[in-house]
Formats: C-alpha cells, structure tokens, sequence
C-alpha cells in the first residue's frame, strides 16, 4: 500500500492537506517547508509546480508562481529537490501543476520521475477526463501514480460517478466555483452541496478546498469530508513570516487549534 492509501486507510477524518508553491519564497525553500510542515503534523503535503498561465489559481498563488519561476524553479530541480528530501520524509506528497507542464516534459518520463523520486499522485486540473481514460490511465496504473481529480458545485452528478470511479487516492472537492484564495468563510449553499456529495456515498474519500483558511473553515470542512486542502492562506503566511520553521508551526497550530496567528 503507497503512503497515500495507507493515510487514508489509517485516518479517516480531520486531514489536513497544505498546499504550497515550489521555489517560493526562495528557491531553496521547498524542502524546508516540506520537513516542517511534516514536524508540525500536517498529514499530506500539495506541492505545486509553477506555471506561467495557470488557470484555477487565484493572484496569491499566481504571484507566488512568478516569484518561484523567477527564482529560478523547473521541473528538473523540482525533482532534486523531492528526493533529496524523500531521504528525511515519510508525508504523502502530491504535485499539482497543469497538463501542459507534463506533456512538455514528456508523459511517461514525467510519471516515472515522480514515482522514482517519492512522489505519491498528481493534481492535473486541466486534464480532460475522457483524454486520461482513453489515453492515460492504463500508464498511470502501470506505473503506479495516483491521480486526483476535482469536483465543484456545477459538476453533474454523471460526471461526479465517472470521476469516482476513475480517481486514485481522493477526490478534490471544490466548494465554490471560484479561484483560489478568493472567499474565507462557508455559506449556506456551500453547505448544501457537501450534503448532497455525502449523500451520493462514494467510493473515494474527500478533501475539501478553496475558501479554506483557519480553524472554523477547516472544522466546517472535516464535519463533511474526511478534511481539507490549505493553499492560499498558507501562501499569505509563508509572505509575511520572517522564521520559516516558526512561520509554519504557528500557521498549522492555527488552524488545528484555534489559536491566533500573529
């Protein structure tokens, strides 16, 4: 059993996933930020590969993808860096990065790369389901690489199926239909649609994300999925904070404890 199947078998409910961009703040950070983010017990870990023309994300983590691309982050390093701290970390780590970024770095190259380097499943958003069932989905089996795919309020109930039955690990539940970073709280209609998620009964566990920024929302989230995703809030963190090890603790205490972030 991977790392990923194996935290979902063992933990069922208040997963926390934090997302953060590689190369940012310093390039040299990704490593760092994964050792402490483990210390700190978070339970999965989203690493994502900046890109020039992302598309979900909101201006937090797209300025946080220029500045890591700026620093000098590719894929190639991305991988050393993964590795390299492989040797110290047992977390999950899942990339999440855009279709393209793959494709040029060249389909089966890049899904063999990230299982030789530790890495236990992909977040491709823009991957059109049909395109990874027909063409890419016996290569991911063979090589073992997970893949998540995302649902928002808008996705139909088919398509919800589909993707449950094609999902490798969990599946990405969106709360809104917006970018990232973009609302904070949790309203009534976002409320609605997670009960009648859960009331589908699907075979995969759920993470929820987007909107998700402190100890009330992370809390709403795990009352009905197994827990939730962390990215632009972090990312804000991460921009503020002077000591990165005590930057991340602080942050994570936050949200599992309901203490002040200063």
């Amino acid at each position: 059993m991977d790392r990923l199947h194996q935290l979902f078998s063992t933990k069922k409910k208040d997963i926390l996933n934090i997302y953060f961009t590689a190369g940012y703040p310093q390039l040299d950070a990704t490593g760092k930020i994964i050792l402490a983010l483990e210390k700190a017990g978070v339970d999965l870990i989203e690493i994502g590969m900046p890109y020039s023309d992302p598309l979900a994300d909101g201006p937090t983590i797209q300025e946080s993808g220029q500045v890591a691309l700026e620093n000098g982050m590719t894929l190639p390093l991305l991988f050393e860096q993964i590795e390299q701290v492989r040797k110290e970390s047992s977390v999950p780590l899942i990339m999440m990065g855009y279709f393209n970024q793959v494709m040029q770095y060249g389909e089966e190259a890049f899904l063999r790369k990230c299982k030789a380097v530790g890495v236990d499943g992909l977040i491709l958003p823009d991957m059109p389901l049909d395109v990874y069932e027909k063409d890419y989905k016996a290569l991911f089996e063979d090589i073992g690489m997970n893949i998540v795919f995302l649902i928002t309020p808008q996705t139909s109930e088919e398509r919800i199926l589909k993707i449950d039955a094609l999902s490798r690990g969990f599946i990405y539940m969106v709360s809104n239909s917006s970018i990232t970073g973009a609302k904070t709280g949790i309203s009534e209609t976002q409320l609605a649609y997670f009960n009648r998620i859960n009331q589908m009964q699907l075979n995969n566990p759920r993470l929820i994300g987007f909107g998700i920024s402190n100890n009330e929302t992370f809390r709403t989230a795990c009352t009905y999925a197994s827990g939730a995703i962390i990215g632009s809030a972090f990312i804000r963190a991460l921009a503020k904070g002077n000591d990165l090890n005590e930057t991340i603790a602080s942050f994570v205490s936050m949200v599992k404890n309901e203490t002040v972030l200063k």
